[in-house]
């Protein structure tokens, strides 16, 4: 039987001047570019969660615009001791607005870079499927806020 888990995050799409805004994550499968964001805490509201997550990885402080829309993914893979792991993952993407703060990278944390990224550069880079799917709900903007994928 595997083991259940899910994670609620909560993510930002910043695009000014023709990039995005990205931090690079250090996990298992190596560094990856990936959109501000992260787990939301216990009793966190996922509005407050997306703010602080972006002023952690990339020293911006971010006003939210809008919500794009909810994604999830599900994946299984093998546990460490034994037996497998069924996650799932729920996103909340926001588009968001950078309001001060200075570009640094995080220090001690999921992520090591952060950077803008030109939107044609991006396509070239290693990086999570929640770009591409960010992204593509920043373009589309779907009522429904899902893509239907």
């Amino acid at each position: 039987m595997a083991h259940e888990r899910m994670r609620v995050a909560a993510y930002a799409v910043c695009v000014r001047d023709g990039a995005v805004l990205l931090a690079r994550w250090v996990g298992p499968e190596g560094r990856l570019w990936t959109l501000p964001g992260g787990g939301i805490e216990h009793g966190e509201d996922p509005f407050h969660a997306v703010r602080r997550e972006v002023e952690e990885e990339t020293g911006y402080q971010a006003e939210v615009q809008s919500l794009l829309g909810v994604h999830t993914m599900r994946r299984r893979y093998a546990r460490r001791f034994g037996g497998e792991t069924d996650f799932h993952a729920l996103r909340i993407v926001y588009e968001a607005r950078i309001v001060g703060g200075e570009l640094r990278d995080e220090i001690d944390g999921s992520t090591d870079k952060a950077a803008w990224i030109p939107l044609a550069e991006v396509a070239a880079l290693a990086r999570v499927d929640l770009v591409d799917t960010g992204l593509e709900l920043h373009r589309s903007r779907p009522s429904t806020g899902h893509l239907g994928r």
